[in-house]
């Protein structure tokens, strides 16, 4: 960062360059948590030469919007996928019904279980398991690309997600593409989601924690039909009794 210390107000035409460099290393130390650089940045900005004292004011006030901005965005971004966190699913879910609300739009909240993410702990360990997990929340911006204008994507802990959409219901979509095996640096078994629908009426007094409960109920029903359906399946057909007396 030196060339912040030894920047100039004659340099004036490349002000607005330098802010952006700055605002883009503030962005990479707080990301990755770098108290130190977040400390010597802020250090740098304050000796920064040839400053109005308006300009240095308004620097110092983007710099305190931005660190708060980011504070807020970490507070509902989970870590791993990049996806809302349950705070943050919560929030804009809410938001989102409210828009759906005044303009008598339905909607459709998906709850997806990832399928064995304990087996494949247990088994390759859980750098495997996160990154099924990122491979989630990818598949997901994949089948939802509109997220962020007519999706909302979550993840809610452990190996829960959902989806608040106005597109249509797509469970069936959904759960036929994640059973398809999905490429990646961990290929370690087929990506498996197990889904429950639930439909937002506008009109109804439904709320966001409603829906989630209502989806998270037929999941858990999906999830036992394909249970009961596997055992079928792994005992075969019933044996023929006229064979066993002979």
């Amino acid at each position: 960062m030196e060339a912040l210390q030894t920047i100039s107000v004659t340099q004036a035409g490349d002000l607005p360059a330098w802010d952006g460099d700055f605002v883009r290393s503030l962005r990479a130390a707080v990301m990755e948590g770098d108290e130190a650089a977040i400390t010597r940045l802020i250090s740098d900005l304050l000796r920064v030469k040839g400053l109005t004292r308006g300009h240095r004011i308004a620097l110092q006030l983007r710099t305190l919007m931005y660190l708060v901005t980011s504070l807020r965005s970490a507070a509902v971004t989970d870590e791993l996928t990049g996806l809302y966190n349950r705070r943050g699913f919560l929030q804009a879910g809410r938001r989102f019904l409210q828009v759906a609300k005044r303009e008598l739009q339905p909607a459709y909240l998906l709850y997806c279980d990832l399928d064995g993410l304990k087996q494949v702990n247990d088994t390759y360990g859980h750098t495997a398991g996160d990154a099924l997990l990122k491979q989630t929340g990818n598949l997901l911006r994949d089948l939802f690309p509109e997220y962020g204008v007519f999706s909302v994507l979550g993840r809610l802990g452990g190996d829960e997600f959902a989806v608040l959409t106005m597109r249509g219901p797509g469970g069936g979509d959904l759960l036929l593409r994640a059973r398809r095996p999905q490429a990646g640096s961990w290929d370690v078994r087929p990506l498996s989601l197990s889904v429950g629908t639930a439909y937002f009426d506008p009109r109804s007094a439904w709320d966001i924690c409603d829906l989630l409960k209502s989806a998270e109920q037929g999941m858990y029903e999906q999830r036992r039909q394909h249970r009961r359906l596997d055992r079928s399946a792994s005992s075969g057909p019933p044996p023929d009794r006229r064979l066993m007396r002979n």
